[in-house]
């Protein structure tokens, strides 16, 4: 095959298997699918499954089902149907004609359960379900037999036939695979295909009372197991590759078997796992997310300051940026965490190029011009885009002698190198005159309530020995605003880590509501438009309830990441502080030359992100430095070091970290011995201090524990001093895991690489390492 000149997945290991596939005739054409369940609302992690999805098929020319996994009555509804639908259609895709049921299939499914108990390959089991956990054994020691596992093909027809008439209670009988009891694989030990749903039936023959489906209505009493479904679904679907994340892994052994026993068609799907990405700061769990709201932790699942996608919609962010970001997370064999900073990211590079400047104050302080005619008010022409001139646009802002500066621009004893406003100071307002403040005037408490100012009339557009600059609006003219700051919901880039309670790191901060005012010039304007509130963020009107008579904006995300650097108590004044005179923020997002085009071709094919590649394409200093560092790394990941974090820093000519260093810190992180976050701070530490990024880690002691036999030893005593959790997570606990995590990384002095510990935590639990078999 030719190269693929633009990709919305980056090479990697599918793409390398999907390419082999269709240059050997093996698939004319490759079809893929993205299955979810309708039991909750799409967040951020189906955005990027569902970019591999549907960007592969893109990329190859082949075709994407969306199929509902709709095989829990009980958990499911058309609602969330809807919105599945609604978000990926926001996203971007198209499924056209392909959209799918498992539901579809319930016949054909149970056709196929029937042919199993025919071959003597299914039985129905008539144990608790206590009693089925003790009885598929131990990771140390097989399964046992049921005393029904040897039923007849006809006994097990008939009482399979009678499950599905709701003859039998809930959990009194279950259809299982007869497989291996004896297997390491855990998920082989006769796995359960089919179970009753439903309500016990107050009176009448029947048992049970059919759980109501959306779709099918009572028909069913049965309903498939993930693993019978999917696999088979799969097949009647015509997928040729079956993509999912790394924890069906040894469920691949499940959908090969029943494939290979009941599917008669000219081609069998294969399963293909990647690793799963979840994200900093916040919970994915449809339980968890459920939890928040219908605790009233959130105002809902649209809620802005939820990683659903619906969520994300409201907030403002454009579905270009979750584009853009999910396919710059790329796909591996393992699983990892994303750092938040790289959503932001994308939300602020797309941002940057869409969002017209406008001005509003969101903590007003009342600011007189003693010497500025009384009533006049003029109107000065000011551009939208005052960071790119090649821009067209502006409008007309009102000045007045009537003015309101937000509050944290004023201070009456300033401390050194304070640049704003201060009593005997000047200051110049945004697009307009130079200003002192000649008078405070404060209230019966001393809260300031007042400044009286004098302007100077030969300043607007005239330049000045004033270094400081803010933005105002003409009180006589300014539109109130109902502003709603959101920041990130937990406190904890981890709140699934440990044995605690998730609810017990969220962010108390997390929603901040005011009450300011901002320029008229947005009344006109569709409701759509993003704007940059200069030197606060980037906001939108709420599309719910913001109302001409009532504006309401909510903050999409600010300029600049202040988490872990301001204060929490009062995120409105975040982003406040201004910049200094000498502007090293990344340029904005301009058309590309051509042979700035040339350049970002190449940096894509080399499988750099795209975003990281305009950037690069437009600065030859950040280039070169990257064609250095990628002498000794990998230039896609050091890539996005380049950009994210080391852009600033270039641009103003300060760095003296040399490329082979941040190369070398990079591989730290990449080799598994230094997570991201603290290799953050070590660059940031270097960047001030000129050390060479090994030595702050060798003097801070930050190194992780990656060796697989120290975590497996670390690991073995964990699970040996907690033998009751353990039973307990073999009797389907699987919460229990973050409490496993927890206590390793105790014992490890906190040392212990998550992404490792994972890998390993999850194979000795699932029996597939000698050494704890053999303890």
């Amino acid at each position: 095959m030719e190269p693929l000149k633009t990709r919305v997945v980056a090479p990697n290991f599918i793409t390398e298997i999907i390419e082999q596939d269709l240059s050997s005739g093996k698939h004319a054409q490759i079809v893929t699918r993205f299955p979810p369940e309708p039991n909750g609302y799409l967040h951020i992690g189906h955005a990027i499954a569902s970019t591999i999805n549907f960007g592969l098929a893109q990329d190859y020319g082949g075709e994407c089902r969306l199929r509902m996994d709709d095989t829990n009555p009980e958990a499911e509804k058309l609602e969330y149907v809807e919105a599945i639908e609604r978000d990926m259609g926001w996203i971007g895709w198209n499924w056209g004609e392909n959209l799918s049921y498992a539901s579809n299939y319930f016949d054909e499914l149970y056709a196929y359960a029937v042919t199993l108990i025919k071959k003597g390959l299914a039985y129905v089991e008539s144990v608790s379900a206590e009693e089925m956990v003790r009885l598929r054994g131990t990771v140390e020691k097989a399964g046992t037999p049921s005393p029904y596992r040897d039923r007849t093909p006809a006994e097990n027809l008939e009482l399979f036939e009678r499950m599905k008439n709701g003859e039998f209670a809930r959990g009194e009988h279950v259809l299982r695979a007869r497989m291996d009891l004896a297997n390491n694989n855990m998920k082989l030990r006769d796995p359960v295909l089919y179970r009753v749903l439903g309500k016990a039936a107050p009176t009448g023959p029947a048992r049970i009372v059919p759980a109501e489906h959306y779709r099918s209505g009572s028909k069913w009493s049965v309903y498939p197991s993930y693993d019978f479904a999917q696999a088979l679904s799969d097949a009647l679907d015509g997928v040729t590759h079956s993509l999912c994340s790394l924890e069906f892994v040894d469920n691949r052994a499940i959908y090969d078997w029943l494939l290979e026993h009941v599917w008669t068609g000219p081609e069998r799907p294969h399963q293909y796992e990647f690793g799963r990405r979840s994200l900093e700061y916040t919970v994915v769990s449809k339980r968890k997310l459920r939890a928040l709201v219908e605790g009233g932790h959130v105002n809902g699942w649209d809620d802005p300051r939820m990683p659903t996608l619906s969520g994300l919609r409201r907030r403002g962010v454009t579905p270009e940026a979750v584009r853009s970001f999910a396919g710059g997370v790329g796909v591996t064999r393992t699983n990892r965490t994303v750092e938040l900073s790289a959503l932001e990211f994308s939300v602020r590079d797309n941002l940057n190029g869409i969002s017209p400047r406008v001005m509003a104050v969101l903590k007003p302080l009342k600011v007189t011009l003693t010497n500025y005619p009384q009533g006049q008010e003029e109107q000065l022409e000011v551009p939208y885009w005052p960071h790119d001139i090649s821009r067209e646009g502006t409008r007309a802002v009102p000045f007045s002698g009537q003015l309101l500066l937000e509050q944290t621009d004023f201070l009456e004893n300033p401390p050194k190198g304070f640049h704003r406003l201060s009593l005997g100071g000047r200051v110049r307002l945004r697009y307009a005159y130079v200003i002192r403040c000649d008078e405070v005037i404060k209230g019966p408490d001393g809260e300031i309530l007042e400044l009286r100012c004098s302007f100077e009339l030969d300043s607007l557009g005239q330049s000045s020995d004033v270094k400081g600059v803010v933005h105002w609006v003409s009180a006589e003219s300014a539109v109130p605003l109902e502003v709603r700051l959101y920041e990130r919901l937990f406190t904890v880039p981890n709140p699934d880590e440990g044995d605690g309670d998730f609810l017990e790191f969220l962010n108390p901060h997390s929603l901040e509501t005011l009450h300011g005012f901002i320029e008229p010039s947005v009344l006109g304007d569709p409701l759509e438009t993003r704007y940059q509130l200069e030197r606060t963020g980037y906001f939108w009107r709420d599309p719910l309830d913001s109302r001409e008579d009532k504006l309401v904006f909510n903050r999409i995300i600010g300029l600049r990441d202040t988490w872990d650097s301001e204060p929490k108590e009062s995120v409105s004044t975040v982003q406040a502080e201004p910049k200094a005179q000498k502007d090293h923020s990344a340029p904005v997002a301009l058309e590309l030359t051509p042979e700035q085009n040339t350049i970002l071709e190449r940096l894509t094919h080399q499988g750099i992100g795209e975003e990281e590649a305009r950037v690069l394409a437009r600065e030859p200093q950040l280039l070169d430095y990257l064609e250095k560092a990628a002498l000794s790394g990998d230039r896609a990941t050091l890539a996005r070091w380049v950009v994210n974090e080391l852009g600033t820093a270039l641009r103003s000519g300060e760095v003296q970290l040399k490329p082979a260093q941040l190369s070398a810190l990079v591989q730290t992180v990449q080799d598994g011995s230094l997570s991201a976050r603290s290799a953050k701070e070590v660059l940031l530490e270097s960047l001030e201090s000129g050390a060479d990024p090994l030595e702050v880690i060798e003097a801070r002691g930050l190194k992780q524990l990656s060796d697989t036999g120290a975590l497996e030893a670390a690991v073995k005593d964990v699970l040996a001093a907690n033998p009751d959790k353990l039973e307990a997570y073999r009797g389907g606990k699987k919460g229990l895991m973050g409490y496993f995590v927890g206590q390793v990384m105790k014992a490890t002095g906190g040392q212990a690489n998550p992404q490792v510990l994972a890998e390993v935590l999850g194979r000795m639990l699932e029996g597939c390492n000698s050494n704890l078999r053999g303890g």
